[in-house]
């Protein structure tokens, strides 16, 4: 196909009047050994050592939703890596942040953003944001065969859908299967810490700001337990991302916001090393 081009100095006509809305569709008909499900990996024995994304939380709050990540990637016992980003819009109001094999997960975030871009260039409209779990749910199902030898990638999706007017979150396992989660979640090694937090933090009523907040303190307790998440680093300067969808779309907290909201929470701890106290009652 390449030869063709270079010789001819055009693009074939398939790839100017495209038969599906799907990038993937496309690329598996035209070139599908550079899907990464599709790769042949050399015969191995044991598990590839390779980079770890750990922790992802997410929330609902009246008008939306946030999602957040650690910082932290992990190589066997060792820190790979101090500032990983893994979370990323994947179109104006929804996000995915990315848990398993880090190399994996952000070359499927990159496919996924072109798959809604794709779909949107072609059809004149946005998918839905069932739809586009949808279409995640597929991508993660293709990359099986990796999974079964160790490189997993296993994401949490969050949008505002604008049919329903409210934040949603979207889990998934390493086939594909896709659940949808109410009013928290969490994925990656430090999930089970993160989510007990937020199972009794969580409220119906919580403000932004306090979304925001009762997120930052599950990964600080995450990171308290699970080696491999990484917690508020102020000597480098390094902070959980945070990110908040709503009606408005989707926007990254700054540097200077994240950080405030994670030295109120240090503060805080120096008073309750096991942070803030829910109710018996």
């Amino acid at each position: 196909m390449e030869a063709n081009t270079r010789s001819t100095g055009r693009l074939p006509a398939a790839f100017l009047t495209p038969g599906s809305s799907s990038f993937m569709d496309f690329l598996s008909e035209h070139q599908p050994e550079i899907l990464p499900g599709n790769r042949q990996l050399p015969p191995m024995q044991g598990v590839i050592e390779a980079p770890h994304g750990t922790t992802i939380v997410a929330v609902t709050f009246p008008g939306g939703v946030v999602l957040a990540g650690d910082r932290r990637a992990t190589m066997g016992n060792v820190i790979a890596q101090r500032d990983i980003e893994k979370v990323f819009p994947a179109d104006e109001y929804s996000a995915v942040g990315i848990a398993g094999t880090a190399g994996l997960a952000v070359e499927m975030v990159k496919l996924f953003q072109l798959e809604l871009e794709h779909f949107e260039k072609v059809e004149g409209a946005q998918l839905s944001l069932e739809g586009k779990a949808n279409r995640l749910s597929t991508m993660i199902r293709s990359n099986l065969g990796m999974a079964m030898q160790g490189l997993a990638v296993v994401p949490l999706f969050a949008g505002f859908d604008v049919d329903r007017d409210r934040g949603r979150i979207f889990s998934y396992d390493v086939t594909g299967g896709r659940s949808e989660e109410h009013n928290f979640a969490a994925t990656g090694s430090g999930s089970v810490f993160a989510r007990g937090a937020m199972k009794k933090l969580y409220r119906r009523d919580l403000s932004e700001e306090e979304a925001a907040t009762l997120v930052v303190q599950a990964l600080y307790d995450a990171a308290d337990d699970d080696s491999a998440t990484g917690g508020p680093d102020v000597a480098r300067r390094i902070y959980p991302i945070v990110t908040v969808i709503t009606d408005d779309g989707f926007r990254r907290l700054t540097d200077d916001e994240s950080s405030e909201i994670a030295r109120s929470v240090l503060a805080r701890r120096l008073e309750q090393p096991d942070g803030p106290r829910a109710a018996l009652l």
